[in-house]
């Protein structure tokens, strides 16, 4: 999938644009390796972002510990209100599939873009 265009508004918000992965990251991360780390994506993604109801929507994303959490607030992934707001995917509403992939893809481009 081709994320060039939402990786351009992103980089236009001076919020999204601060977050860069930190050494101690960047380590987890090629010790684990990619396929780890999308594991760990999709499973964060499945249970924190894509039910319909999530009661603490807008922190229910850490701002650091993971090289995924990271990515997520990069990448406006990170909460219901963020994804309405930047990926246009409806709140209160669980997401597909496909658009749990989108931001798996999403993320993992981030991570790729970054190392």
């Amino acid at each position: 999938m081709d994320y060039e265009e939402i990786f351009e508004k992103l980089e236009k918000s001076d919020f999204r644009r601060k977050f860069k992965l930190k050494d101690k990251d960047r380590e987890y991360l090629e010790k684990k390796g990619f396929d780890t780390i999308k594991s760990h994506a999709k499973d964060f993604i499945a249970k924190r972002i894509a039910p319909a109801v999530i009661p603490n929507d807008g922190k229910q994303t850490p701002m650091k510990g993971h090289p995924v959490f990271t990515a997520q607030h990069a990448t406006a992934s990170c909460c219901r209100g963020c994804i309405n707001k930047w990926h246009h995917f409806p709140k209160n509403v669980e997401l597909t599939q496909s658009q749990q992939d989108y931001l798996v893809g999403l993320i993992m481009e981030w991570l790729k873009r970054q190392v």
